[in-house]
């Protein structure tokens, strides 16, 4: 299977998908599969620099949880296996002139389950969301309460001399360059003003807010597309995904 960058094996069976995606490459940002899967993803910067080599990106990760998961937890399953053998790393920019390249953050959730993954090259820790709202952003967000991670990961970054051993194990603060995660995304507040309603027609507002910052509108960058998703816990209705359909969700 060709990916953006990298080849690699090919299953038997996959899912069918929609996908919001750059044109440029073969990954996705966003999507969901026919079983109500839905995954994200969003660059992150950790004290682990991002590999140039070429491998999965994390936006590829997006696409191969989906092509492979029946569930939320299948899909996490599918991305840390594939970060495992193939590891992530290459350029998120179409232009080849400059290079920039970022570890990966993951949003994943299904009817009945909503996980958080991120990751820090092979390493990575994951929280099941049980209660309340919850973001990704440029930032770390998972703290102590980390509901799965690779084997290895608590060694690893005591080899490292980024964590002592006998202090709870924060993922956000032994990963985080600075305090950057303190004060993670631009949506929580917007979200959490929604308390216990969180309805589509809110989620599309939250998402075309450009004072918050959810919806950016710079010389710089543009936000280009968004995705809200409803997904009954009952399945004999069928999920049903709002994506835009103009280079910018203000529209």
């Amino acid at each position: 299977l060709q990916c953006t960058y990298i080849e690699i094996e090919q299953v038997p069976k996959t899912h069918a998908v929609v996908l919001s995606r750059p044109s440029w490459l073969w990954g996705a940002e966003m999507g969901a599969n026919e079983h109500g899967v839905c995954v994200a993803n969003e660059a992150v910067v950790t004290r682990e620099p991002a590999s140039e080599s070429e491998a999965l990106l994390g936006m590829d990760l997006v696409r191969l949880g989906l092509e492979r998961g029946a569930t939320a937890k299948e899909a996490l399953d599918v991305i840390v296996a594939l970060l495992e053998e193939h590891g992530q790393g290459g350029n998120y920019y179409e232009d080849g002139s400059s290079c920039h390249t970022f570890q990966s953050a993951f949003l994943i959730v299904d009817r009945n389950e909503a996980w958080i993954l991120e990751t820090s090259g092979k390493y990575w820790a994951a929280e099941k969301i049980t209660e309340g709202v919850k973001c990704i952003c440029n930032q770390l967000s998972l703290t102590t309460k980390i509901d799965a991670e690779h084997p290895e990961l608590r060694n690893y970054v005591k080899s490292q001399g980024w964590w002592n051993g006998d202090s709870d194990f924060n993922f956000s603060e032994v990963f985080s360059l600075s305090d950057d995660h303190i004060a993670c995304c631009s949506g929580r507040e917007s979200l959490e003003k929604q308390g216990g309603d969180v309805s589509a027609q809110a989620m599309i507002d939250v998402l075309r807010d450009k004072d918050s910052g959810v919806c950016v509108d710079s010389e710089s960058f543009l936000t280009t597309a968004s995705i809200v998703s409803v997904l009954p816990q009952d399945p004999s209705f069928p999920c049903i995904h709002y994506f835009t359909g103009t280079p910018d969700p203000s529209r």
